[in-house]
C-alpha cells in the first residue's frame, strides 16, 4: 500500500487495495499541522474512524467500487471556536510492483515488533540519556522503516522524559523518575515507510518504574491517646498504633516492624508492643493511678522488616490510667459534737468531711453517708453536698428535751461506686464516726399523747354518748393541770370535747347513710392551751363502724307453684355491711305450715321453699323469718299460689283450686275434705251410669260449666227402679259447690252391674239433704236458699249412703272385690289411652256425648273414662 501525503488541511491521498477488512489501518494524517489543539476529531464517513495520533482505521469492510473514494476529517477547537477540515481520498493501488525488487520466496521470520515491557529503576543515576528498550519491525528487511512514538512521557506530561530514535527504534530516558509519582508509562510506537505507509499496527509499550526504598514509614497520627483502668490484668489490650509506607506494597520496602523506644516515667516497663500488629497491651498488673496517673511511650516503626538498614520513624503514645474505686473514704475526725434546740425541725446541725485517694469528682470518690446507730425514731437525716463531698446532718423531727437531753449517733461513709480491689490486696474497712447531739431545753406548749387518736364509734349511737377522752400534757411538768381544750371551727361537727376534762361526746346521730357521713370517717383537729397561752394540737380520727340497724327482708314474696311443685327460691337482702348481713337463717314460724312446707339452703342469702308432701291446691300465706348474722330478725310473708297448672301463666289471671287468704287445716276440715272427695267420686259414678239411659232437660249456665259436671239433656229414659240410696242433690252453682237440682220432671239414673237401675222420682218418700235439714218429708219440690249445711247435717245424710255405694262399687257380679274401681290417678293429659276403669264404663249408648270433647283439659280424662272406646 502506498500513500501520498499532500499539503495539510487540504487533501490527503492513500493508495489502498480495492478490498479493505474491518479494523484495517489505512494510514496516518498529521493532525497538529492542521490544528494544534483539536478537541473533537471525527470522520464524515462512518466506515472510518480517526485516532488522536491521526491514524485512520476502517470500522467495517470497505470495497472500492469506483477507483476512488473520498471522505473528510473534521477537527474542532471548542474553546477557540476553530474548525478545520482535511479531505482524504482513497485510490486503488496499482497491481504492478515498481520498486524494491525482492525474492518472491516467502520466509517465516521471528517478529520483533512486540517486545516485553521495559523496566526503569526509580531514581536512577544515569548516565542519561539511558537506553531502556528497542522496538523493530520485521518489515524493515524489505522496506525503509522510520520509528516514532507518542504518549505520556513523550508528547504528554511529563513531556520529554522518553524519546525513540527514528532509524533504530531505540527508546531512551532523559532523566530520573519518581515511582510514587509515575509508577508506569504506556507509550504508542509507530513504524512507517518514508511515504507514510504503516506496515505495522501501532504498538502499545509499557515502561514500568521499579521501586526504590526512598520513603520512610510514617504514623497515621501525630499523637496516639489511650486509657486503661488501673489494676488491669496482664494482656489487657490498651490500643493499637499504625504506620504506613508510600513505597510499593507487599515488598520489603513496606514491611514494617514496631517497638517501644522509651517509657515515661522511667519505671518498670508497664506495657508491651506487638512488633507486627502494633497492638499495645498491659505487661504487668501494677498500674496504680494514685502512683502514676499516665504514661508516655515513644514507639518506632521501621521498614525492611525491621532490619537496621531500613528506614524508620517514631511516634508518641500517651496512656492515661483510669481510676477505679480501690480506696475507701475515711473521716477526718472520729468524733463530733453539736447542739440543737428541742422541737426544731429541718435545720442543719453539723457538717462532716472525709478523705478519699481516688480521683476527685468520680464515682469512686463520691461519698455516701448513712446513720447506722442512734436514729431509730428517724429524727435525723444526713445527705451529701455534691460540691464539697461533705456530709450534712439535719434534724427532720423535733427533739424532746424532757425525753432525752442528748443523742449519740454513729455515722458511716461509703462510695457511690462499688469497690474494685487490686489483686492480692486486703479487704477495705468501712470508716465510722460518732456524733453527740446535745438537746437544749425550750419552754413549749402542751403536747397530746398520742398526737393522732382514732376513735371507733358504732353507727347510730345516741346523741351525747361518750366515745373517748383526749388529753394533753405539759412537757415541763408532765401533767394536764391548767390545760383547756377546744375544737376550732370549720370542721365536721360530729363530736364535741369537754373544755376541762377532754372527754369526747357525739353531738349528732352518726349514720353512714346520711350526707357527709357516707365516707365513714372524719379527722378533727383539737387545740390544747396552757396557762401561758401556749398551744398544742392533736388530731382525732372518728371512724363510724357499721351497725346492725336494718332488718333482712325477702325481695320477692309472691309466687305461683304448678303441679310439678318446683321449689321456689327465696332471696333476702340486708342494707347493713358485714358482719351484720349474710349469712341469713330462714325459718317458717307457723307450726302447721312448717309441717307441710320445708326450707332447703341454697347459699348465704338464698333458700329453696317447697312442700313436704301432697297438699291441696290453693293460696298459702307462709310466714318466714329471716335472721341476719347480727341476730336481727325480719318477718316476711311469702304468698304461694299452688295451682293446678302446667305453666305459671295459666294461673296468672286468678287463683284456681282452694281460695282464701290463709289456709289453716284442722281435724274437722280434713274429715270434711275426705267426705267431699267421696261425694265427688259418687257423683262421678252416677254420671257414668246416667250416660246411657237418663234424660235431663235442665239448661246448664256458663257459670256452672266452669266448675261442675255439665248435665246432659239428651239422655234416654231408663227403667224405673225404686231405691232409697239415690241422692237428689241441690244445685249449688252460686256457691261453687257440686250437685244436681231436683224437682218437676227432672230425673237421672245410674246403671250398675247387669241392668240394676237406680232412679230418683219426684214427690215424697225420697229423702234429700234439704229434707233432712227441714226435719224429713218436704217432697221433691224443696229448694235450698243458701246451699250451706252444718257438718252434722252433711255427715248424717251422706255417711250411710256413701258407705253403701262405695261397698257396692267395690264388688263385681260375683260379689267379689274388683281391683280396678276408684283407683287414684293424676292428670293424664289429653287423649288418655285408658280404655276402661271398670263397671263405671259399662254402658252401651254413646249418643249426645259430643259436649264432652269441649270440656276443659282437667275434665277431659274424666270424660274419656265415661265413654267406652
Amino acid at each position: 500500500v502506498l500513500s501520498l501525503c499532500c499539503e495539510a488541511c487540504k487533501e490527503v491521498i492513500f493508495h489502498v487495495p480495492s478490498e479493505l477488512e474491518a479494523d484495517t489501518l489505512v494510514g496516518r494524517v498529521d493532525l497538529k499541522e492542521c490544528l494544534q489543539s483539536a478537541d473533537v476529531i471525527s470522520s464524515s464517513d462512518r466506515n472510518f474512524k480517526i485516532l488522536e495520533d491521526g491514524s485512520v482505521y476502517t470500522t467495517s469492510a470497505v470495497s472500492l467500487s469506483a477507483e476512488k473514494k473520498n471522505f473528510s476529517i473534521l477537527l474542532k477547537d471548542i474553546q477557540e471556536h476553530v474548525q478545520k477540515k482535511i479531505h482524504v481520498s482513497l485510490v486503488e493501488e496499482q497491481k504492478k510492483k515498481t520498486r524494491h525488487i525482492r525474492d518472491t520466496v516467502l520466509k517465516r521470520t521471528k517478529r520483533r515488533w512486540g517486545p516485553i515491557p521495559s523496566v526503569m529503576i526509580e531514581n536512577s543515576l544515569g548516565p542519561f540519556p539511558l537506553q531502556i528498550q528497542q522496538v523493530q519491525s520485521d518489515t524493515a528487511q524489505n522496506y525503509t522503516i522510520y520509528y516514532s512514538a507518542s504518549g505520556p512521557g513523550i508528547d504528554q506530561d511529563p513531556k520529554g522524559l522518553f524519546y525513540i530514535e527514528r532509524e533504530t527504534g531505540n527508546i531512551f530516558a532523559t532523566r530520573a523518575v519518581d515511582r510514587e509519582q509515575y509508577p508506569s508509562f504506556q507509550i504508542i510506537c509507530f513504524a512507517t515507510t518514508p511515504d507514510g505507509y504503516s506496515p505495522e499496527v501501532p504498538l502499545v509499550h509499557t515502561i514500568r518504574i521499579e521501586d526504590d526504598n526512598d520513603n520512610a514509614p510514617y504514623f497515621t497520627q501525630d499523637l496516639f491517646e489511650f486509657s486503661v483502668p488501673e489494676n488491669s490484668k496482664s494482656g489487657v489490650v490498651v490500643g493499637r498504633v499504625t504506620a504506613e509506607d508510600r513505597d510499593e506494597p507487599y515488598t520489603l520496602h513496606t514491611t514494617l516492624k514496631y517497638r517501644i523506644v522509651s517509657q515515661t516515667p522511667p519505671v518498670t516497663p508497664a506495657f508491651s508492643l506487638h512488633s507486627d500488629t502494633g497492638v499495645i497491651a498491659v505487661l504487668l498488673p501494677q498500674l496504680d493511678r494514685e502512683l502514676v496517673s499516665s504514661y508516655t511511650l515513644l514507639v518506632e516503626a521501621r521498614d525492611m522488616a525491621g532490619q537496621p538498614f531500613g528506614l524508620c520513624t517514631t511516634g508518641t503514645v500517651v496512656i492515661r490510667i483510669e481510676d477505679t474505686n480501690d480506696n475507701a473514704p475515711s473521716f477526718k475526725q472520729t468524733q463530733y459534737e453539736t447542739r440543737v434546740e428541742e422541737n426544731r425541725v429541718n435545720v442543719e446541725i453539723l457538717r462532716v468531711s472525709v478523705v478519699d485517694l481516688d480521683e476527685p469528682g468520680s464515682p469512686g470518690s463520691g461519698a455516701v453517708y448513712e446513720i447506722i446507730r442512734g436514729n431509730d425514731d428517724r429524727s435525723f437525716e444526713i445527705t451529701t453536698d455534691k460540691n464539697t463531698n461533705e456530709g450534712i446532718l439535719c434534724v427532720v423531727k423535733g427533739l424532746d428535751y424532757e425525753s432525752a437531753k442528748q443523742r449519740i449517733l454513729v455515722i458511716a461513709v461509703n462510695n457511690e461506686a462499688p469497690y474494685m480491689l487490686a489483686p492480692h490486696s486486703q479487704q477495705v474497712s468501712q470508716s465510722t464516726s460518732s456524733v453527740t447531739v446535745h438537746v437544749l431545753d425550750v419552754d413549749e406548749g402542751p403536747v397530746f399523747k398520742p398526737c393522732h387518736l382514732r376513735i371507733d364509734v358504732k353507727e347510730c349511737e345516741d346523741v351525747g354518748t361518750a366515745i373517748g377522752r383526749y388529753v394533753a400534757e405539759d412537757p415541763e411538768t408532765g401533767n394536764s393541770e391548767g390545760i383547756c381544750y377546744r375544737i376550732p371551727p370549720n370542721q365536721c361537727n360530729w363530736i364535741s370535747i369537754d373544755e376541762k376534762s377532754g372527754e369526747v361526746r357525739t353531738i349528732k346521730v352518726l349514720d353512714r347513710d346520711v350526707g357527709e357521713m357516707r365516707q365513714g370517717q372524719c379527722n378533727i383537729t383539737v387545740l390544747a392551751i396552757d396557762r401561758n397561752g401556749k398551744t398544742g394540737t392533736g388530731t382525732i380520727q372518728v371512724v363510724i363502724q357499721p351497725g346492725n340497724k336494718n332488718y333482712p327482708r325477702i325481695t320477692k314474696t309472691d309466687y305461683i307453684m304448678c303441679r310439678d311443685r318446683k321449689p321456689i327460691c327465696l332471696t333476702a337482702q340486708d342494707s347493713d355491711e358485714s358482719p351484720y348481713s349474710t349469712p341469713f337463717v330462714y325459718r317458717i314460724t307457723d307450726r302447721s305450715l312448717a309441717s307441710s312446707w320445708k326450707i332447703t339452703r341454697h347459699n348465704d342469702n338464698s333458700v329453696y321453699l317447697s312442700p313436704k308432701g301432697d297438699i291441696p291446691f290453693g293460696i298459702y300465706d307462709i310466714p318466714v323469718s329471716v335472721t341476719d348474722n347480727g341476730g336481727k330478725v325480719g318477718e316476711n310473708y311469702v304468698t304461694v299460689n299452688y295451682c293446678d297448672c302446667v305453666t305459671p301463666t295459666e294461673c296468672s289471671s286468678g287463683p284456681r283450686g282452694l281460695g282464701g287468704a290463709n289456709v289453716t287445716l284442722g281435724i274437722w276440715a280434713i274429715l270434711a275434705m275426705i267426705l267431699g272427695s267421696l261425694l265427688l267420686l259418687l257423683i262421678l259414678i252416677t254420671i257414668c251410669g246416667c250416660c246411657g239411659s237418663g234424660v235431663m232437660n235442665k239448661h246448664v249456665t256458663d257459670d256452672c260449666a266452669n266448675h261442675n259436671l255439665i248435665i246432659s239433656n239428651t239422655e234416654a229414659p231408663g227403667e224405673e227402679v225404686m231405691d232409697h240410696n239415690i241422692i237428689p242433690l241441690q244445685n249449688t252453682c252460686d256457691q261453687g259447690g257440686y250437685g244436681i237440682k231436683t224437682g218437676d220432671q227432672q230425673t237421672f239414673e245410674m246403671v250398675k252391674g247387669r241392668g240394676h237401675t237406680l232412679e230418683s222420682v219426684k214427690g215424697g218418700g225420697h229423702q234429700t239433704l234439704g229434707s233432712v235439714k227441714e226435719g224429713g218429708g218436704g217432697g221433691g219440690q224443696a229448694m235450698m236458699d243458701t246451699c250451706r249445711y252444718s257438718y252434722s247435717e252433711w255427715h248424717n245424710f251422706t255417711h250411710p249412703r256413701l258407705g253403701e255405694k262405695v261397698h257396692l262399687c267395690r264388688q263385681d257380679e260375683e260379689q267379689k272385690h274388683s281391683e280396678d274401681y276408684l283407683l287414684s290417678y293424676n292428670y293424664e293429659g289429653k287423649g288418655s289411652l285408658a280404655g276402661s276403669v271398670g263397671c263405671c264404663s259399662d254402658q252401651h249408648e254413646e249418643e249426645a256425648l259430643d259436649f264432652l270433647d269441649q270440656l276443659e283439659p282437667k275434665f277431659r280424662t274424666l270424660a274419656e273414662t265415661c265413654v267406652k272406646r
